[in-house]
């Protein structure tokens, strides 16, 4: 490696799988990058959890992913951003990206002028959910949904186990039956379910997951950093480096990663984490 400037660094974070949907998307957009993920799974779900409890978490993270040497973060928890991304970014200097519900989207193409929203209680207060629901989505219904038991059962593995299925037919059928064409998923859990409620919807709804537009916007900040030309020109002829950090188990975190890590990437996991 030249010396010189430290390779950068992506930063992470969720509060157990979730992110992982983000992380899939961002690899793929910027495959020469290495990233360093966080699983807060023993905090997991955050959704519950007094607002003043998700900050502290989400600035405890951030300082230990830039004494990393992250350049980067990407706030990949729709709960943790609606708490806490205004605080991030005022408390640090290197970028943070968040999370934000596809309503916009999923407002301006509905047919029906019905939209549901499927999403965690802190998601739902949240301002930036709100301010978007209120600027783009006024002109139509847009049902909520809070998505209580769906993210400790994507933590168990379960997602396509008959107890999930069961759940996701009471929050989803409501939406189907008042006429609502789109279906937004306001968790980053909730992309692993999407087969699931494929099964439910049969094609009545669109469903709208966030990350592949998280990751488009995380590829150009990467690019308008300069961080592409330090990664190129400091990693020459080195595999990429992918790490791993679970507050809890690392089990499930390793069982769904290894299922998306390309044989070339070098990858370090690590459990029982003390992040702080």
């Amino acid at each position: 490696m030249q010396v010189g400037m430290p390779v950068a660094l992506i930063g992470i974070f969720d509060s157990g799988l979730g992110g992982l949907s983000v992380w899939k998307e961002t690899a793929q957009c910027i495959p020469d990058s290495s990233i360093i993920y966080v699983s807060d799974n023993k905090w997991c779900p955050y959704g519950p959890r007094p607002a003043e409890e998700v900050i502290e978490r989400t600035k405890t993270i951030s300082n230990f992913l830039i004494r990393e040497g992250c350049d980067l973060i990407v706030v990949a928890c729709n709960t943790a951003t609606a708490a806490a991304i205004d605080t991030l970014r005022s408390s640090f200097s290197i970028p943070f990206v968040g999370m934000e519900p596809a309503v916009k989207p999923a407002a301006l193409h509905s047919h029906t002028g019905v939209v549901g929203v499927l999403a965690t209680r802190g998601t739902f207060k949240g301002r930036l959910y709100q301010e978007t629901s209120q600027r783009f989505a006024s002109h139509v219904r847009v049902m909520e949904q809070v998505g209580d038991g769906l993210v400790e059962l994507i933590e168990k593995g379960l997602v396509d186990a008959p107890e999930t299925l069961r759940l996701l037919r009471t929050y989803i059928e409501p939406m189907m039956e008042a006429g609502a064409d789109h279906l937004v998923l306001g968790c980053t859990h909730y992309p692993f379910l999407i087969p699931a409620i494929q099964q439910i919807v049969q094609g009545r709804m669109t469903i709208l997951n966030p990350a592949p537009a998280v990751a488009q916007h995380v590829c150009t900040l990467w690019e308008q950093q300069n961080f592409a030309n330090r990664q190129t020109k400091n990693q020459v002829g080195l595999n990429t480096v992918y790490r791993f950090y679970a507050t809890g188990s690392d089990a499930a975190l390793q069982s769904c990663c290894l299922r998306m890590i390309p044989d070339s990437a070098s990858v370090e996991f690590y459990s029982h984490f003390d992040i702080s």
